[in-house]
């Protein structure tokens, strides 16, 4: 006789299901929509000499650097392929985007914010010449155009309805003297629409105004689930990387390449973000956690057998 599912088994399966079809065509969509606007599709990075330090970013809570040796040479697995977009629309064509696969060792307490997760994809894009403002004005484009497709493929939910709103941006230090230093976990429960958050401090690669102190970046956070999105202007000029990395203690021997081109001036100017797929799938999909949306949940301090 053949064995029925149990019932939790059942909905289980059916909510994957669910999620697996709206992530294909979440996907397919924002592949069009980059295509379309003539973007250039490159494949991913997965191992290199450098990769994004995660430092000083506030936000970082990495456990460990992965690091292995081949061919005799030390390498690490991508965190971000930050400095190699960089480097690509500086040198080979001015819009690029890619799903790149991101492995970040979370520490273990971030097991339960239901936000986090080791493994995950990131839709990462960069435009030559591009200022802030035109990459906040594009995001909100595609994924306005995204939330109106869905709705008109019979996937809606009230919180879509956004796409109606002005989206709101807020400085990041008007925000922490309203909620403290912890802003980021209560932002997401304070807001109804998207808001924009700009000049945080973070990485010698974004853009620091020197006479303000100010940083020309940008983060998108959503309703319950928080930053979707971060990205910035790039810093390109060579003495200004090179004060950022002493600074922030950043090794120079990681980034040569990316010093040499900047001492050479062949850095162009360019700004770009990455958009995390799973907390923009989460929130599209309903979920409160962001490892219902993946297949086999890479959860911090958690090793699942598949």
């Amino acid at each position: 006789m053949e064995q029925k599912p149990l019932k939790n088994e059942y909905v289980y399966i059916k909510n994957k299901e669910r999620i697996v079809n709206l992530q294909s065509l979440i996907l397919q969509k924002l592949s069009n929509y980059f295509l379309e606007e003539g973007f250039k599709w490159i494949l991913p990075v997965i191992t290199s000499k450098v990769t994004d330090p995660l430092w000083p970013d506030p936000g970082a809570s990495i456990e460990k650097r992965l690091e292995f040796e081949i061919y005799g040479e030390k390498v690490r697995i991508t965190q971000s392929m930050i400095v190699h977009k960089i480097i690509a629309v500086s040198l080979f064509t001015d819009k690029i985007f890619t799903f790149s696969p991101n492995l970040r060792i979370e520490k273990p307490e971030r097991k339960n914010t239901g936000k986090h997760l080791y493994e995950f994809t990131q839709l990462d894009f960069e435009v030559r010449y591009a200022k802030s403002q035109d990459i906040i004005s594009f995001v909100e484009r595609i994924l306005k155009k995204l939330f109106i497709d869905l709705m008109e493929n019979g996937i809606y939910r009230k919180e879509m309805e956004c796409i109606k709103e002005k989206w709101e941006t807020y400085d990041s230090m008007d925000i922490e003297s309203i909620y403290g230093r912890e802003w980021e976990q209560i932002l997401a429960n304070k807001i109804e629409c998207p808001v924009w958050i700009k000049n945080i401090p973070r990485e010698f690669y974004d853009y620091q105004d020197p006479l303000t102190g100010k940083w020309d970046n940008y983060d998108l956070y959503l309703p319950g689930i928080g930053e979707v999105l971060s990205g910035s202007k790039r810093e390109i000029l060579y003495d200004r990387i090179i004060e950022k990395m002493v600074r922030d203690r950043i090794n120079k021997e990681n980034f040569m390449v990316l010093l040499d081109l900047s001492k050479n001036g062949e850095l162009k100017d360019c700004a770009g973000a990455g958009i995390g797929i799973e907390r923009l799938l989460a929130w599209i999909a309903g979920e409160k956690n962001v490892a219902n949306v993946q297949l086999f949940p890479r959860i911090p301090g958690v090793v699942d057998y598949l």
